[in-house]
């Protein structure tokens, strides 16, 4: 009997808290709901043009140490698979003299205790996990950065 009055009195709570926050979103006017969306639900925006791929083939600078390269070409229709990793058909150790590509980091034949491997070890073998095509795109948010050897160099001139 217990029970049954405590699921009951959880009940009548519920209710007029949902109630309460029904009546209350019912009074909120459209234009004051803060949304990323920009469109009002009934319409479908076009959406925006994809950016295009930077497909240069020139290495890009690294901005801090241990950054992963980012890719500098297109990847479109790049089978990376259990099967199959079209990548390391010209960046495998075996290709890269008949690709000119730059081999991988030899840290993507070594296993968890460091230990060489004969081929690219399971942990690396995804290549966009770390490694990311650059696209021609405008910034979204500004950015301060300013990378270590700019701030060594500001601080010698300092003194």
């Amino acid at each position: 009997m217990k029970s049954l009055k405590l699921v009951t009195l959880a009940t009548l709570v519920t209710l007029s808290v949902g109630a309460t926050f029904s009546s209350v979103a019912a009074s909120v006017p459209d234009e004051k709901v803060a949304t990323l969306r920009q469109a009002p639900l009934d319409t479908n925006p076009t959406p925006p043009v994809m950016q295009k791929v930077r497909n240069t083939d020139v290495k890009q600078v690294r901005n801090y140490p241990m950054q992963p390269p980012v890719i500098p070409h297109k990847i479109d229709g790049y089978q990376i698979d259990l099967k199959v990793n079209k990548c390391m058909s010209c960046h495998a150790r075996k290709r890269v003299g008949d690709s000119q590509a730059p081999m991988v980091s030899v840290t993507h034949y070594m296993d968890r205790e460091n230990n060489f491997l004969a081929d690219l070890s399971p942990r690396r073998y995804f290549c966009t996990q770390c490694h990311v095509p650059q696209l021609d795109a405008k910034t979204l948010v500004g950015n301060d950065f300013i990378d270590i050897d700019h701030l060594i160099k500001a601080e010698a001139a300092k003194h």
